[in-house]
């Protein structure tokens, strides 16, 4: 149990709406009351005597308070690759770097996933999914893997996000459609599909907290329509829904991948999903780049969620989600980094601004009014949580939430003026500085209430030894040891 903290004398943007051309109330100077690990009070001045009596105290003047971010889509092994195939579209940058991922080991995902979350939790993230989807066949034999180290990839994600102490949200991917069969992945690093779905039933057993509050929820997440066979993609989403977990893929994020759909499955990606029993409103998709209107509106019909990954989208040349279309026709919209081989930057606070910047250059007709800032920052937050299906739990300050919460401070040089107006005369937008400015110094990131981030210090996690361990597993790998 966390003892009872108030922070007072921010701004405050609570994303509290349910929709988001209605981001919810925001106070000019408010406060915060968090007891045992969730929101007691959020409101305008002062907290109440009665509530700040024993609490810590903490003096937010200059700061705007927000909801946690929630990325909604990411690959934390590929910390390990970053850089490389720097200018090569999505299956050529996948066929250069699937050798390499095939000799990944279970500690070097534990060092990429502590380093990949560390630096989200520095970005403002209090929770984060992660797809993992490799899971290269092992006979145990001159692995270097210590036995008394984790025993796969999921399990040492899993103990990482524990050690940075974000809620985590870890999807056990799969890929049985190997080269030889017509998909893009070599066929050495693919499953076979009885294997992957008991592997992937047993981490649910094993990891999946169904509880208010939990820590760790585990989704099931076969890779993409080029690596996972019709089967699979069917049997997955059975077993799901069977297990009541949600369900995780990657679609229509490039023209080639639609191509491919149309060519060798006679469908667009949407529609073969849709086929698979791969829409809903427990289905989250990462990309969705190349939609038509009739996908659009079948997404908002089914209650399906898209995480938005705007940088890596543009650092692969993918193009940029219909993100404006997507809100209008009432789909739930997400933000993820995705993988930091193709983001390379992972700051989820930077995709704040990079979601807005993309959404006015691609939509036309909305211009600078296709996305607001507040509208990025609720999809950050509120949709994220939609994505995740916690939208009871986090997105949003409100009593009653878990008190998952960032501290920006909007006083520095690069934010005062759009937070506070000229000279501190008032007429300011924190909100704004948030957003359409540089990354903005993280005063505070509390998870369930517990203190993750400090005056821009993470408490939970050596970040000098996690730097040093993620290098050795990095030089490891390139060594092929």
């Amino acid at each position: 149990m966390t003892p009872p903290l108030v922070i007072e004398n921010c701004a405050i943007a609570t994303m509290d709406g349910q929709q988001h051309d209605e981001c919810g109330a925001e106070y000019a100077s408010g406060h915060i009351v968090v007891s045992d690990g969730r929101i007691a009070a959020v409101g305008e001045g002062q907290a109440p005597a009665a509530a700040a009596d024993g609490a810590r105290r903490v003096d937010g003047t200059g700061c705007l308070a927000t909801p946690g971010l929630v990325n909604a889509h990411h690959h934390l092994y590929q910390w390990l690759t970053q850089g490389q195939a720097q200018q090569s579209i999505l299956f050529d940058w996948l066929t250069e770097l699937y050798p390499v991922w095939a000799r990944i080991e279970p500690e070097q995902v534990h060092a990429a996933a502590t380093a990949g979350l560390a630096w989200l939790a520095l970005s403002g993230c209090s929770t984060s999914t992660d797809h993992h989807y490799i899971f290269p066949p092992r006979d145990g034999a001159g692995s270097g893997v210590p036995a008394a180290g984790p025993r796969d990839a999921l399990e040492a994600e899993i103990a990482a996000a524990a050690s940075v102490g974000l809620r985590f949200h870890p999807c056990r991917g799969s890929m049985d459609l190997g080269r030889s069969a017509g998909g893009l992945p070599p066929d050495e690093i693919v499953e076979d599909p009885d294997t992957a779905l008991a592997a992937t039933e047993e981490a649910i057993r094993r990891f999946h907290d169904p509880a208010p509050g939990a820590m760790v929820q585990v989704a099931v997440a076969p890779c993409s329509p080029f690596s996972v066979s019709p089967r699979l993609m069917r049997e997955m989403a059975e077993l799901a829904r069977r297990l009541g977990v949600r369900m995780h893929t990657h679609l229509a994020e490039t023209r080639e991948e639609d191509a491919y759909c149309r060519q060798t499955l006679g469908r667009t990606p949407a529609e073969y999903a849709d086929e698979l029993g791969w829409l809903g409103e427990d289905v989250w998709l990462a990309h969705c780049v190349h939609l038509d209107e009739p996908a659009v509106k079948r997404f908002a019909a089914t209650g399906t969620s898209v995480a938005h990954c705007p940088s890596s989208n543009a650092r692969l040349g993918a193009g940029i989600a219909p993100v404006r279309r997507l809100l209008q026709a009432g789909a739930p919209v997400g933000l993820g980094v995705d993988g930091s081989a193709s983001s390379e930057g992972t700051s989820l606070a930077g995709e704040l601004r990079q979601a807005l910047l993309a959404a006015r250059v691609r939509d036309a007709g909305g211009g600078a009014a296709a996305l607001t800032a507040r509208q990025a920052l609720w999809i950050g937050t509120r949709g994220g949580a939609r994505c995740l299906g916690r939208a009871d739990e986090i997105g949003a300050l409100r009593p009653g939430l878990l008190a998952d919460i960032a501290v920006w401070r909007v006083d520095t040089l690069a934010h005062d003026a759009i937070a506070h107006g000229p000279n501190g005369a008032g007429g300011g937008d924190p909100v704004a500085a948030l957003v359409l400015g540089p990354p903005a110094p993280l005063e505070l990131l509390l998870v369930g209430g517990a203190p993750v981030v400090e005056r821009g210090e993470l408490r939970t996690t050596d970040v000098t030894a996690a730097a040093r361990d993620v290098r050795a597993a990095r030089l490891r790998l390139e060594a092929g040891i």
